[in-house]
């Protein structure tokens, strides 16, 4: 799929990139490249740009065809959280992935990850990590309560649930880590771009 911009309001454009990958990669990239732009709000596969000024047609061609950086190339932050794992789907997704459980865990403390974008609640990353062996799909059956630090695989993405809540992710372990604090700033310890380590606690 190319990327595609679309209208979005007065002073925004909606720029609908190839996947996933392409938008990571991408987000960045582009206010460096593109003058116009004041603000990137990431999405899994779009980014809302808002503009100080309408796009000139160059910039427009920039932004179809501007190379996004490679994925687990980001440098933002970096943030380390000591995992405790042990959680309830742990074994299930050692065997999905065929890697067994210690297997899992090397993989997802052996690599680095990036935080895509934000959502479903305050304070959530989706992370997206250069090893594919850990893609497994979500629970069949969401659970009505994860508890908060709970950290968990669902598709391409690893993520830790800042607050109690419902979720369909398969879990593998908790962090004591707070991820979302109104009294901080920023609130949310994870932002688009921030690079997370996790560690056996």
């Amino acid at each position: 799929m190319a990327r595609r911009l679309l209208g979005y309001g007065d002073d925004a454009v909606l720029l609908e990139c190839a996947d996933l990958a392409d938008a990571v990669g991408l987000a960045p990239r582009v206010r460096a490249a593109v003058p116009a732009v004041v603000e990137v709000v990431p999405g899994a596969r779009t980014l809302l740009l808002r503009l100080a000024a309408p796009l000139t047609a160059d910039a427009r061609e920039l932004l179809l065809t501007l190379p996004a950086a490679p994925t687990g190339t980001a440098s933002g932050p970096l943030v380390t959280l000591p995992v405790v794992y042990d959680g309830e789907d742990l074994d299930e997704v050692g065997a999905l992935t065929g890697l067994g459980a210690d297997g899992v865990v090397a993989a997802h403390t052996g690599q680095t990850w990036t935080v895509g974008f934000c959502g479903f609640a305050p304070g959530f990353g989706y992370l997206v990590g250069p090893d594919e062996r850990l893609r497994v799909p979500r629970r069949p059956t969401p659970r009505t309560r994860v508890p908060a630090g709970a950290v968990g695989l669902a598709g391409p993405f690893s993520g830790v649930y800042p607050r109690p809540g419902p979720g369909g992710w398969q879990l593998l372990g908790r962090t004591a880590t707070t991820l979302w604090d109104l009294e901080a700033h920023p609130p949310a310890l994870l932002q688009p771009g921030t690079r997370v380590r996790f560690e056996v606690a």
